[in-house]
């Protein structure tokens, strides 16, 4: 048979009282996850560590936010970043802090903000990407990335002062 210890009634919930303040005051969801498919057959999977809904004067945001595309295709996109913040009317996320991409071909780029489409696959960065890639190192004053055709591969465009450094294999 098996017997339980017993119920200790006195025992508290393992929360600070900041930290409850701060659950209490506004409105947000600890631990949100988002997945949906595409038209096309790809998908999405948004996380975050807390997200808060917006209003009509400021638009929902969240804060480090994972987010995993996978194409029908089977090629992966990878975005990380330390806030987002979304605004459906404008169709728009954007990522902002340190903002990670990483894609299933070997390419790793880091930039401050990137804007993101909500209905479709595409997004772009209104200012400096670097990054390696296997072919070597690079540096752009812009990014677009998108499928030029409907469900296509994606198309990675870098603009405004391209650099790169093509590292050989040997």
């Amino acid at each position: 048979f098996l017997l339980s210890r017993g119920i200790n009634l006195e025992a508290t919930i393992p929360f600070a009282e900041s930290d409850i303040a701060d659950r209490t005051r506004d409105q947000q969801i600890t631990g949100p996850v988002f997945s949906g498919t595409t038209p096309g057959g790809d998908e999405i999977i948004v996380t975050a560590a807390r997200a808060r809904p917006g209003n009509d004067d400021t638009p929902a945001s969240a804060s480090t936010v994972s987010a995993r595309l996978t194409r029908a295709s089977g090629a992966r996109l990878t975005l990380d970043a330390d806030t987002a913040r979304l605004a459906p009317a404008g169709d728009m996320a954007t990522f902002t802090g340190d903002v990670r991409i990483g894609t299933s071909t070997g390419i790793a780029l880091r930039t401050e903000v990137l804007n993101a489409a909500l209905s479709g696959i595409s997004g772009n960065t209104p200012g400096a990407v670097t990054g390696t890639a296997p072919f070597g190192e690079l540096e752009a004053g812009q990014m677009e990335f998108g499928a030029k055709n409907g469900d296509g591969p994606l198309h990675i465009l870098f603009k405004r002062g391209v650099k790169l450094v093509y590292t050989p294999k040997t």
